[in-house]
């Protein structure tokens, strides 16, 4: 059935000015980190909450997002290749073989890493902006961060990056960009419907009685987000990391396992609170 075999080659460049190309990819971040600021905006809105408190935060989000990502891709999966080449960590740029530098843009972000820094990045504001619980504003940024994470893989699927493994059928993606004439699982868009829906959830639950038991929220977004991580690298491509060392299972899914085992304590935890009554006009 050939209709089931999609050929998949994409401009990844929106365009480009003196040779510096705007790129599908970066602008699905910015649409993810708007979207999540204007989410934030009516939580707050809804529940009066000082919005002079958002930019801050939104600072905070933006840095602690793309620092762990960064950071997560260089220590979770291709150290061996960083620590020969430190000064690349952090700037965007990456050594020639002929010698030099050029220009690539940041290419290589770890969702895991990024969870990390985006949990310090927001204690170390909670610890500055005292205006609420730590609980209370990591709770409600699942919500946008579950939508960010819809975006971020439509891009990787642009990008034909963080491919699924080879169907071995007529099913699936051929991602010609890549060279490529033998179709793959669209694995990134397996994981961005999945926390498509898990957004919708989390907004879901938002709106009912569990929005103040603390904890819940971002219990259920770890149980849901990793899980969802977990069971789609059955089908993705090897990324690397350390998995040769424990071959069970791919680094990404050790990496999950902690996430869902928080989760699940988390949720446990909010249950043995007595959930506040929402008293909306």
């Amino acid at each position: 059935m050939t209709f089931l075999k999609f050929n998949w080659a994409p401009n990844e460049k929106l365009f480009e000015i003196g040779g510096f190309g705007i790129h599908i990819y970066s602008l699905m971040f910015i649409i993810a980190f708007l979207l999540g600021l204007r989410l934030y905006k009516k939580m707050f809105i809804k529940e009066k909450v000082d919005q002079k408190y958002l930019e801050p935060l939104f600072i905070y989000m933006v840095v602690s997002t793309l620092l762990g990502a960064r950071l997560g891709e260089v220590f979770f999966y291709n150290w061996d290749y960083f620590q020969n080449h430190l000064i690349e960590i952090l700037l965007p740029i990456k050594e020639k073989a002929d010698g030099g530098y050029s220009f690539i843009g940041f290419r290589g972000l770890a969702s895991h890493g990024a969870t990390i820094g985006i949990l310090i990045g927001i204690s170390l504001y909670q610890r500055m902006y005292k205006f609420k619980p730590l609980i209370w504003i990591l709770d409600r940024l699942t919500i946008p961060v579950a939508i960010g994470g819809f975006f971020v893989r439509t891009g990787n699927f642009f990008n034909s990056e963080i491919v699924g493994k080879y169907t071995g059928s007529n099913f699936g993606v051929v991602f010609e960009n890549r060279g490529e004439v033998l179709p793959r699982y669209p694995a990134q868009m397996y994981e961005a419907f999945g926390y498509l829906l898990l957004f919708f959830v989390l907004r879901k639950l938002y709106n009912s009685r569990f929005r103040d038991q603390g904890g819940f929220l971002l219990g259920l977004f770890f149980i849901g987000l990793f899980s969802i991580r977990f069971l789609v690298e059955y089908v993705k491509e090897s990324q690397g990391g350390f998995e040769k060392m424990m071959p069970m299972f791919s680094t990404g899914q050790w990496l999950s396992l902690p996430f869902i085992a928080l989760g699940i304590a988390l949720l446990a935890l909010s249950f043995r609170k007595k959930p506040t009554p929402i008293n909306e006009e």
